[in-house]
């Protein structure tokens, strides 16, 4: 599947705000956002107001962006959402957050999606107990995320125990430092899940 390869700072100064791409350096003065606030490009900053449908088409460009899915695959994450029984826009969220790379970035094993995405991939992961490499997915209530054992002894794993016990932790996530586990407890509700994130704003995108 097609990925993104660029500079991903460049992504957080087009949607002019941090989507945390990087980690750790997020939080530090080197974060380009607090370095260069204006878009990338050589025409600086555009002064003009911003239209109705670029006002949807940023949020749903920021989404895209914070989970790291591309477009056609955000396209049927919303085509599911719509499908079910529910308010719309909760339900994508609920599942882009439900995504395992996103779990394990939850859970503290990462200090981003791209490095949790990385994590998984590498086959660091169970669910239920089978090994489980794909990114995407799609966890549900009562699932189990584990550290498989030949994976325990790293170094990241080694300091991600004491981190997942001191870090505050979504209520939907039980996560247990000990085993280096952490059991879906139940699906998201809105306010346990991010909530700079406008889901209407891409339902009205999608409905135009």
């Amino acid at each position: 599947m097609a990925r993104y390869h660029d500079s991903v700072c460049r992504l957080c100064r087009r949607e002019g705000t941090k989507l945390f791409l990087k980690g750790t350096r997020c939080y530090t003065k080197k974060c380009s956002v607090e370095r260069r606030p204006s878009p990338p490009g050589q025409h600086g900053v555009r002064r003009r107001k911003m239209s109705d449908f670029g006002t949807h088409l940023r949020e749903k460009q920021k989404f895209r962006r914070v989970y790291s899915v591309m477009e056609r695959q955000f396209k049927d994450y919303f085509a599911i959402a719509r499908s079910r029984p529910g308010v719309t826009g909760e339900n994508l969220l609920r599942l882009l957050e439900l995504r395992l790379d996103n779990a394990v970035y939850r859970m503290g094993f990462a200090t981003s999606r791209p490095m949790a995405r990385q994590l998984v991939g590498h086959g660091h992961f169970a669910v239920n107990g089978v090994p489980t490499d794909i990114p995407s997915y799609q966890l549900r209530a009562g699932d189990r995320v584990e550290v498989v054992e030949s994976s325990r002894s790293l170094e990241p794993f080694k300091n991600a125990r004491s981190q997942m016990g001191a870090a505050p932790r979504p209520e939907w996530l039980a996560v247990d430092p000990e085993h280096l586990s952490a059991t879906i407890a139940a699906l998201p509700r809105r306010d346990q899940m991010p909530l700079e994130l406008n889901e209407q704003l891409v339902v009205e995108y999608y409905s135009r």
